[in-house]
């Protein structure tokens, strides 16, 4: 778990309701200003916030940890807040507790995003079917082809990914994309034109990362200039980055590149997720200075 300092949030109830009704409605990453701004992600224009909570982290151990309780207070708060993504994949295991917890939320409401293991045709599409029962819902908003380690693999998985395509033809999907883990994965995937949504490792440090900071940064780049979604994730080292100042510079760095939409951050408790949207608009000083607040209307609201 991320050594936070523990400390109780100040704000009652109604504030914590006020955040999550409204946030500048930044539409673009180079806008970004808040945690709870409202983003569009990729070529379907598909919103979210810019804010994700994570269900990975150690592979969804701290999150399994929590328990069915706390981990949909936890999302519960995260809403509450004005978070509208969760982020969560079939090898995390988490798919049940997220169920429970969006049975306590506005589904239209929710980005949802989760992530397959196939290699196979058949295994993705039984995955996907099983996937909407296990969260009972009747689409994802989100559907990732999980953890390509392998060059070349937009050839080898092709039959795999034309099962991705028909599930978002049918509807049981609303966009589709592909998470690495590697070097020559990453690359070859910013060749894929049926990708609408990149997740990619990405924090000054390179710290659990595809390559050099600096580096990964430019096949961002590359992927955004294409009109793609952009998530970062290991925006924290998973937990590397120990101090409120690391953590921060993190930040500074992930937003000022202005190709990163939205990232999702794997949270163990309720002040993790307070101190990092206190940090990002900590982060995000200079943007907020240019920038006023723009009440959200209900529609800026529909992120799903």
């Amino acid at each position: 778990m991320l050594d936070f300092s523990r400390r109780k949030f100040l704000a009652g109830a109604a504030t914590a309701a006020l955040a999550g009704r409204y946030s500048a409605a930044s539409e673009t990453a180079g806008d970004i200003i808040r945690g709870t701004d409202i983003v569009k992600l990729g070529p379907g224009g598909i919103k979210t916030s810019v804010l994700g909570v994570g269900t990975g982290t150690r592979g969804g151990r701290e999150q399994l940890g929590l328990g069915q309780k706390d981990y949909v207070k936890m999302m519960r708060h995260a809403y509450d807040r004005g978070i509208r993504y969760i982020d969560t994949a079939d090898r995390y295991k988490t798919h049940i507790f997220t169920r429970f917890a969006l049975e306590e939320l506005p589904r239209d409401e929710i980005f949802l995003q989760t992530k397959t293991w196939g290699r196979h045709a058949e295994v993705a599409k039984a995955d996907i079917d099983r996937f909407l029962r296990e969260l009972g819902t009747k689409y994802i908003d989100s559907l990732l082809i999980h953890c390509m380690m392998d060059k070349n693999w937009p050839t080898d998985l092709r039959p795999m990914i034309d099962v991705v395509l028909k599930a978002k033809e049918q509807g049981k999907v609303r966009s589709i994309g592909v998470s690495c883990h590697g070097w020559d994965p990453l690359v070859d995937s910013v060749g894929c034109d049926w990708v609408d949504n990149h997740l990619v490792r990405i924090n000054p440090e390179g710290i659990k990362m595809d390559g050099k900071a600096s580096d990964v940064a430019g096949q961002i780049a590359k992927m955004h200039d294409k009109g793609r979604g952009v998530i970062g994730m290991k925006v924290y080292g998973e937990g590397a980055f120990t101090t409120r100042e690391k953590r921060l510079e993190s930040l500074k760095y992930v937003l000022g590149l202005g190709t990163v939409d939205a990232f999702t951050i794997g949270f163990g408790n309720t002040d993790q997720i307070d101190e990092t949207l206190d940090l990002i608009e900590e982060a995000a000083v200079p943007k907020r200075k240019q920038t006023a607040s723009v009440p959200l209307t209900d529609s800026d609201l529909q992120v799903a």
